[in-house]
């Protein structure tokens, strides 16, 4: 199975197993699917006791699944065999979310949809503030109401702000210090979903992202950014091309290697539980660039501009993997040199088209 993602691109998920077919139970009826694990070729099996997540067919509902990592994560969980529902409603209308995720009856919700612009943040923090801390507190209702038996949420390293080099890499337990708007908003959504466990008993992991990149993602974000100025430098003939800081280091993974994290997450997360999806390897933007550059058939010079420098910069970010390759088995298994030269080539599609 592939899914188009971007400018003509084509990606194949990375799963090589493919399930029986099989007639799902009538919605509504809440019952759970199973994966055998039979030697024997695989079958789905419907049963109506409860059963743990992990490896089962649910109805997912993905808020901002029109979004860059949304759209790879539904493709994802399409490929895997499960019910997806898009969910098209504004997450700050909360009537209008409660009774969206009400008529869904999701199995689990995966929370996406965010200001995820940290520049903008600085601009716009009362706006950041109210699509990641309200919105994220209505999807939680909205799920807990709606009857789902879980959800993730999605957050970001950035709640960590600066950090020391002998701190590095960050574990679960390092403590929050959020520099720019948009890092405060995402600390207060990852305060919401321990108030939903402690408060309601509500089953919620927290996922705590660190920078993910590939094809389809917005040029707002500095590799896209870089490969799309290449791109159209490529086309246009130009031999210079602006850039931001190029220190700052990153823990950088693609954006396919995240949404499988997602997924495992969902089926062997601890309930309650916060987790680093991240490579456990930071990577300077220079070296980011450099490789674009030497995939780039122009002769290209890169010049620092000012005007792309944001008012606070991280110097890095560095995770620590180890708690959900424990509990899911997830590890990352695309190259670096592989998600650019797939994002390189998504640019040069969406240049020419």
């Amino acid at each position: 199975m592939s899914a188009t993602v971007c400018g003509g691109y084509r990606w194949t998920p990375l799963s090589t197993w493919h399930s029986l077919p099989a007639q799902r139970p009538p919605r509504g009826k809440r019952q759970r699917w199973l994966l055998t694990h039979n030697p024997e070729p695989r079958v789905r099996l419907h049963v109506v006791r409860c059963l743990p997540l992990r490896d089962l067919i649910v109805r997912a509902l993905v808020t901002g699944a029109d979004g860059f990592v949304g759209t790879h994560l539904v493709a994802w969980l399409l490929a895997e065999g499960d019910d997806v529902v898009e969910n098209a409603t504004d997450i700050t209308e909360r009537n209008a979310l409660i009774a969206a995720f009400t008529e869904a009856a999701p199995d689990v919700v995966y929370h996406l949809a965010a200001q995820a612009d940290v520049g903008a943040s600085w601009t716009t923090p009362v706006e950041t503030l109210r699509v990641n801390v309200e919105g994220t507190l209505n999807a939680l209702d909205a799920a807990r109401l709606a009857g789902a038996t879980r959800v993730a949420v999605v957050t970001s390293a950035d709640i960590y702000g600066p950090v020391t080099e002998a701190e590095l890499p960050l574990t679960e337990q390092q403590p929050l210090r959020p520099v720019s708007p948009y890092a405060a908003s995402k600390a207060a959504a990852d305060m919401l979903c321990v108030q939903a466990g402690l408060g309601h008993g509500f089953d919620v992991i927290r996922i705590r992202a660190f920078n993910h990149l590939g094809p389809g993602q917005s040029d707002l974000f500095v590799a896209s950014a870089l490969a799309s100025r290449i791109a159209r430098a490529e086309h246009t003939g130009e031999t210079t091309i602006r850039v931001g800081n190029l220190e700052a280091r990153r823990d950088f993974t693609d954006v396919r290697d995240v949404v499988r994290a997602y997924r495992a997450l969902m089926g062997g997360g601890q309930t309650g539980e916060a987790y680093h999806v991240c490579s456990g390897t930071d990577r300077s933007v220079r070296e980011l660039a450099d490789i674009l550059v030497s995939l780039s058939s122009a002769d290209i010079t890169l010049e620092t501009d000012p005007d792309l420098m944001r008012p606070v910069d991280l110097k890095v970010l560095q995770g620590d993997n180890t708690k959900i390759s424990t509990d899911t088995g997830w590890s990352p298994s695309i190259p670096i040199e592989q998600t650019l030269e797939d994002l390189l080539e998504c640019w040069r599609g969406k240049v020419l088209s």
